[in-house]
């Protein structure tokens, strides 16, 4: 494994605890509050998990060589303009109701955090295989 690479995985390790506690701190949340509430929980664990994952991401660009950015970069556009559809698509029949900021935007989170295995990939062997 490339020096680079073994740094950014340390970073990762490190920028995990304080990802714990800014998550901690969100002020309109209340788990089992109201629904306004438990929406602002929802948003605020998508927003600290988007972040997460961008610096995650900087660090894989960072680590990869110059050939294998374009790459990277064209494959996390496509992923995050189909994370954005595919969360519309499934939470299509509850918008317009309270619950709906939460329900789209737990969907984000889990497909957010699921990205995160392949920035990784990347991290370790590079491009993953076509298909």
């Amino acid at each position: 494994m490339r020096a680079a690479r073994k740094a950014a995985l340390a970073v990762l390790v490190c920028s995990a605890a304080a990802s714990a506690a800014w998550a901690q701190a969100g002020a309109a949340c209340r788990a089992g509050g109201t629904v306004d509430e438990t929406n602002a929980c929802a948003v605020r664990d998508y927003q600290q998990a988007d972040a997460d994952l961008q610096v995650l991401y900087g660090d894989v660009m960072r680590a990869l060589s110059a050939h294998e950015r374009p790459d990277l970069r064209q494959d996390q556009s496509a992923w995050q303009r189909n994370r954005v559809a595919q969360c519309k698509a499934a939470q299509r029949a509850a918008e317009g109701r309270p619950e709906w900021p939460r329900l789209y935007h737990e969907c984000l989170l889990a497909a957010t955090r699921g990205r995160r295995s392949g920035l990784m990939y990347w991290l370790q062997h590079g491009a993953p295989p076509p298909g």
